[in-house]
This record gives C-alpha cells, structure tokens and sequence, in this order.
C-alpha cells in the first residue's frame, strides 16, 4: 500500500512525520516521501531538513495522499506541479488526507467545494475562500477526504484513517505502539480554551512568522 506524503519549503516537521510514524506502522503499508523534485527540503524554521527520495511522478496512484501544512504552502496555492498531482492522484485514491494548513492545497486544487473541512486554527478565513465549509473539529471526514486541524491533530487524523484501512484494534495497537496518551500540562490547545491573552500571544507569534516567510519571498 503506497502511502505517499510530499514535502516542499517551509513544511512544519510534524504535519509529515506525526502521520508517518502511525501509517507506517500499518500492515504492508510503504511510506513514500514526494516532492516536485526528489532531494532536501527545509522545514518552516528552517532548523531540520527532510528528505524527498522520489519526484511526484515516480508515485502518480497511491493509494493515500497525506498533504503536510506549513507557511509553505502560500506558495502552492496558484497553479502548480504538486496541484496537478494532488487533484490526477485523488482521482484514484482510497484516502486523500491532509494536516493543518495541507486543507488548502487540497482547496486550491479544486477538492473541498461544498465540503466540511478543518485546518489550523489561524487559516480557517482562507480555506473557505476555497469552498470549503470550515469547522473546527480536530478529524473532519467527508467521504475518502479527511482533513486535521493545526500540527498536532495529524496524528489523530492518522490514527482515524488507520481505522478505516485496518481496523479498530490495529489502529489501538498502532496508538498503544507510540504510546499517544497525551497529557498536556496546559489546557490550551484550542482557541476556545485558551485564555485571551494566550490567544493574543500566539497570534501576533503566528504573524510574525507569517510575515518573515513572506519577506523571504
């Protein structure tokens, strides 16, 4: 079973690996690491390199797409390689899939009109420039299209979809194998549970970054 995840510049690491360590887990699954052009791609901090063995077209029907997020995905939002290989690979897929910010490369490839759909908390405005119905939940279903809100939700996203592919007790042993059982020491993980000055906070760090990507060009 290819599972295919593609990487450009600026991808946030655990949109890609927080998947990639539940889906690989799954029985005679591959995980294929894509990209428009195979080699090293940098993530949005610029601290870790991730590595893309095979160019998009080495990999046209795999049977899962799992699109990352991150501030690089601004620059994949107009007509481009890795859209038109998004919206040719859906066509036969049995799962197309994104993390945070991944929502809109898939609305910018024409797949989530009409559809509920999820993303980061910060991008919600932009997905529904797409079409999308934006909904806060962390996991999003709309028939093969799952989407997971910011970064962290990949994870559940990829525990959901190990479900539907191999079933309940796999994917509790996959979760068990990784030991996800999360206790965060803040409870503040969601902009409705954050207090306001936290949400303050991490809007003006989200815009700062935002505007330093943008100043690299």
């Amino acid at each position: 079973m290819d599972i295919a995840i593609p990487l450009f510049p600026g991808i946030t690491a655990l949109d890609a690996i927080g998947p990639y360590e539940v889906l690989s887990r799954l029985p005679a699954a591959r995980v294929r690491f894509v990209a428009i052009e195979a080699g090293p791609y940098r993530t949005d901090n610029k601290q870790l390199t991730l590595i893309a063995d095979e160019p998009l077209s080495a990999v046209p029907h795999p049977e899962i797409v799992v699109v990352p997020g991150g501030f690089g995905t601004r620059a994949l939002l107009s007509p481009n390689p890795l859209l038109d290989w998004v919206r040719a690979a859906h066509e036969t897929t049995r799962w197309t899939t994104s993390v945070c910010t991944g929502s809109l490369v898939l609305g910018a490839a024409g797949l989530l009109r009409g559809l509920e759909a999820t993303t980061h908390w910060a991008a919600m405005e932009q997905l529904a420039a797409f079409g999308a119905r934006p909904t806060s939940r962390r996991v999003v279903e709309q028939g093969k299209i799952i989407t997971a809100a910011g970064v962290s939700s990949g994870i559940d996203m990829a525990l959901t979809l190990a479900a539907r592919v191999a079933g309940d007790e796999m994917a509790q042993a996959i979760q068990l194998g990784i030991e996800y059982d999360p206790e965060p020491p803040f409870s503040s993980g969601a902009p409705h549970k954050a207090p306001a000055h936290v949400l303050e906070l991490a809007r003006q760090r989200t815009r700062a970054r935002s505007d330093a990507e943008a100043l690299r060009g």
